[in-house]
């Protein structure tokens, strides 16, 4: 099969594309013929092996595992003995962990992050869904407790997060204002938006009204400025952050935002997204019934995996930059 595969850290000239083995199929596996996978943030920080916080984790002087990608679909074409969830020829989507859906074939534990693939969803769809998804869900429905009226503005609009955020928050009942750049105005508002803010043209911080929550997944805003912008009681939900220096990268801003919080009425969080099966269904459920809808930049072959990783990495992507295999 084909797979993409680094042996040494750097940009995205280290990734290779390799003829190696299907993986072997275990009692409690199925095997998936990968059709499509996303890239995220998180593959460019493990092939850039930065900032080194992460470096024990994913080794000290070159990756211990060869493989990227955590978002798939495809179809499942074999199943171990012990598999009861899934049979050959269904249809699937989910996360896998470690990494290594930037290939041909992968194997799944039968109880990992997977779920059937909505049938009216393509695979470039299903794929581009999980981890963003499922961040954007774990923001707004549970750190931002959202509540149907409320005045949501979602920083970072037009990106993977902030394009699923956008939808999410409507679908449970918020007015919502998507803060982007001129290019990205259009994007946005097909989301959904009530209110879109071109922030070259205006600063949400300091006219407008005062927002119940904040999805700040930019991160270009410092907390001053956000917490003007918020009510008395608003909560600020850090999702994403500029990448300041090697060593710490983008947790920089989550331990500036430890210090004053304790000390202020408004809630300022920043946490990572935690995979569970519970919330992909309830994510599913949403792209079932049409109150979500996968937002796609770019479509690459495997082949042009090194190009997509470029790309993201620069940062403009509207929605999701989703891989065929």
């Amino acid at each position: 099969m084909k797979a993409i595969r680094y042996y040494e850290y750097g940009p995205p000239d280290v990734l290779r594309l390799e003829d190696t083995r299907v993986p072997e199929t275990g009692d409690d596996d199925v095997l998936v013929r990968v059709r499509a996978a996303a890239v995220n943030p998180l593959d460019a920080h493990f092939m850039r092996g930065t900032p080194y916080l992460v470096r024990p984790q994913s080794g000290l002087t070159r990756p211990k595992r060869p493989g990227l990608g955590a978002d798939l679909a495809g179809c499942v074409e074999d199943a171990g003995k012990h598999v009861t969830r899934f049979a050959p020829g269904d249809e699937v989507f989910g996360i896998i962990s470690p990494l290594g859906t930037l290939a041909e074939y992968v194997t799944v534990r039968q109880d990992a992050v997977l779920l059937a693939k909505p049938a009216a969803l393509t695979f470039e769809q299903a794929a581009a869904v999980p981890l963003a998804g499922l961040t954007a869900l774990q923001a707004v429905r549970d750190k931002g407790r959202t509540q149907p009226g409320q005045h949501v503005l979602v920083n970072g609009a037009a990106g993977g997060v902030g394009s699923f955020a956008v939808q999410i928050a409507k679908a449970l009942g918020a007015e919502v204002t998507g803060v982007c750049s001129t290019a990205s105005t259009q994007v946005v508002a097909s989301a959904g938006a009530d209110h879109v803010i071109d922030y070259t043209a205006q600063d949400f911080t300091r006219a407008g009204p005062r927002y119940d929550v904040m999805i700040d997944i930019a991160g270009n805003r410092t907390l001053a400025d956000c917490r003007r912008a918020l009510t008395a009681n608003g909560i600020l939900v850090g999702v994403g952050a500029p990448d300041r220096g090697r060593w710490l990268g983008p947790m920089t801003r989550p331990l500036s935002m430890l210090v004053p919080s304790p000390l202020v009425r408004q809630t300022m969080t920043f946490f990572i997204a935690t995979p569970n099966t519970n919330d992909l269904a309830f994510l599913r459920e949403l792209l079932e019934t049409g109150k979500v809808a996968p937002v796609i930049d770019r479509t690459y072959t495997l082949s042009d995996a090194p190009e997509a990783l470029r790309y993201l990495e620069q940062g403009h992507a509207r929605g999701k930059v989703v891989i065929t295999t």
